[in-house]
């Protein structure tokens, strides 16, 4: 085993745009070595310190010699004692082949943020968040992500292996299926923002889909952190009851995206920040795979996850994530804002959708879930209808939601369209609910809440109705609420709607 000392001397400062990234002097192994004296094996462990304020990333290049079958890197770091309110140590870390660390991800071999201390490349299998394929000879580059530094610095170890002999033949990855058995033109039940073992999460594929189906839903969407090593692991999960779509939670350090629904094998990449002006090139890179840009819980409290980049890329926006929340509160009401926003400017709008984010035991699967009318159960057909806004979120399967609006000459509209009619015709609108023990429904407009019924039977089903005119609202959707823990505070939702929009 050979060391290496990467102190701050050794360092060299490379920026590109806003983005300022620190790149280490090489690791280096033995040319022509001699692999079979040394019983394949050949290890090489490099030490330093990241100070506060290093960049987003940091890249160590190895130096691969010819005949490598395997890779393998460990690492640990220092995480000394901080003063209450001052963060501590985090690092990341992932890799980059020989085919460079440029935007845009040629070279990109796998990511495990902070999941994990070890991974492993080789032809025929790697580690959960990284990609299998031949260790080929070049320069390849570790990539450190310093998420945040103590006062004290961020003392590191980084041990590489490499493994000598004749590689494993490549596998061929297999992909899920873009489209399940399906009922027509319906109702499809799914959750767009679940996390694998592929990279922070607990759960195998097979858990994950055995969860799905015991929560009601008929369609799915991966959405591993800043990897797409999943893709490749979902095909036998699939059936003609689930619909698994493949995407992304592109995690960068001013908020998270879901790419949801893109092509299998699409990676987006995320080291950018929002002064950057970099997110609309990958949020068209996102709708060029297919796929649909939607960010995800805009104004979380963790680190790094509240999003910076604006709405003008959405195609829709999480407001419902996981167990509903405070936070869950506040994206509600920025998106009824940004709804206000677009009738009044006469722009277009950006559909709601709720998911699970679920990761372990015991975050469940499927609450919330987001209820699609899709044309049937194909990927196309289910992003066409988050994308028109035909859907509503749900607590759970146990919650059902039939909402429309008609006026009196028999125009009829329903979630996410228009009722075409005349700014003085009367409108009735008509929730039908099932599901929802003692929940107020309320009728949410752009002047605010005009209508709030009194609680829903004991048994959860209940019809209310309502009538305006499209002078008076301009849009209306429905709230349903649990009954409040502290007046006058609104309860938690049990489910809400898109808009219907009135006028013409």
């Amino acid at each position: 085993m050979c060391e290496d000392d990467h102190g701050i001397g050794r360092r060299a400062l490379i920026v590109t745009g806003a983005t300022a990234a620190l790149t280490l002097g090489s690791v280096t192994f033995s040319p022509g070595y001699d692999a079979e004296a040394a019983n394949e094996l050949e290890t090489r462990t490099v030490r330093g310190t990241l100070p506060t304020g290093s960049p987003d990333f940091v890249y160590l290049p190895l130096e691969v010699p010819a005949g490598v079958r395997e890779l393998k890197v460990a690492y640990t770091y220092e995480k000394p004692a901080v003063p209450v309110g001052t963060q501590g140590n985090a690092l990341d870390i992932g890799i980059f082949d020989e085919r460079g660390t440029a935007l845009g991800g040629k070279g990109f071999r796998g990511w495990s943020g902070g999941a994990r201390t070890e991974f492993f490349i080789r032809a025929d299998d790697a580690t959960p968040g990284y990609l299998p394929g031949p260790v080929r000879e070049g320069t390849w580059h570790i990539a450190l992500g310093p998420y945040t530094v103590a006062p004290q610095g961020l003392p590191y170890e980084i041990t590489i292996t490499l493994a000598y002999g004749e590689p494993s033949p490549a596998v061929q990855p297999v992909y899920p299926p873009s489209r399940a058995k399906g009922r027509g033109r319906a109702w499809y039940r799914g959750d767009c923002h679940l996390h694998s073992w592929y990279s922070d999460g607990r759960r195998t594929p097979a858990e994950i889909a055995a969860l799905a189906r015991g929560a009601g839903l008929d369609f799915i969407n991966t959405s591993e952190h800043n990897t797409h090593s999943a893709h490749a692991h979902w095909a036998d999960q699939a059936g003609d009851d689930l619909l698994i779509m493949l995407g992304e939670e592109v995690t960068t350090r001013n908020g998270h995206v879901l790419a949801l629904g893109t092509d299998p094998g699409t990676f987006i990449d995320w080291r950018y920040r929002a002064r950057d002006n970099r997110f609309g090139k990958y949020a068209r890179e996102i709708r060029r795979s297919g796929g649909l840009v939607v960010p995800a819980h805009p104004h979380a409290t963790c680190i790094g996850c509240n999003w910076k980049f604006g709405f003008g890329e959405a195609d829709a926006v999480e407001v419902w994530n996981g167990a509903y929340t405070p936070d869950d509160e506040v994206a509600l009401a920025d998106w009824d804002g940004m709804l206000v926003a677009s009738v009044r400017e006469g722009r277009d709008w950006i559909p709601a959708m709720g998911n699970s984010d679920a990761h372990r035991d015991p975050d469940p699967v499927g609450r919330p879930q987001t209820v699609v009318l899709a044309d049937d159960l194909t990927r196309e057909a289910v992003q066409e209808g988050i994308r028109a806004g035909r859907s509503y979120v749900a607590e759970s399967q146990s919650v059902s939601l039939a909402f429309t609006a008609s006026g009196a000459k028999g125009e009829h509209a329903g979630i996410g369209e228009r009722l075409k009619v005349g700014k003085n015709t009367p409108v009735t609108i008509r929730l039908e609910a099932t599901g929802a023990p003692r929940c107020t429904v309320r009728f949410v407009t752009d002047q605010g809440v005009l209508f709030t019924s009194d609680p829903l039977p004991v048994d959860g089903s209940g019809t209310v109705e309502w009538r305006t005119t499209a002078s008076y609202a301009a849009y209306v959707r429905a709230e349903l609420r649990h009954e409040a823990v502290l007046a006058p505070l609104p309860g938690a939702l049990a489910a809400f709607t898109n808009p219907i929009f009135l006028g013409r």
